[in-house]
């Protein structure tokens, strides 16, 4: 992977250039990542039987442990896997909550219902 490259202007500011198939590639590593997450985080909720507001904490609980693993993975140089931390965490969010919801419904009904 390469590094960002900083090109000086003229009046002295500095413009940032990145790699975008790095970054893109970047993406879909915490993509997958965050799908793996909602699929055995959702089994697990719905093993231990959580409902309600319980089972949507619990993801958002574990979307956020995978976040602080993830920047403490990158370290303070996560400009150079990343565009923001802030995109670590929101990207992608809800899509991984309807696989959670998914996992978490069928284990939960067939664990608990069946």
């Amino acid at each position: 992977m390469q590094r960002s490259r900083t090109l000086t202007v003229d009046k002295g500011s500095e413009i940032k250039v990145y790699n975008e198939g790095a970054i893109r590639h970047n993406v879909a590593v915490v993509e997958y990542c965050r799908t793996c997450t909602a699929v055995f985080c959702g089994m697990g909720a719905g093993v231990l039987g959580l409902t309600a507001l319980y089972g949507f904490g619990f993801y958002i609980l574990s979307i956020v442990g995978m976040w602080l693993l993830l920047v403490a993975k990158a370290g303070s140089n996560y400009e150079r896997f990343f565009t923001s931390r802030k995109a670590i965490l929101t990207n992608g969010f809800f899509g991984a909550l309807f696989t959670y919801i998914l996992c978490w419904t069928f284990a939960y009904g067939m664990v608990h219902v069946y």
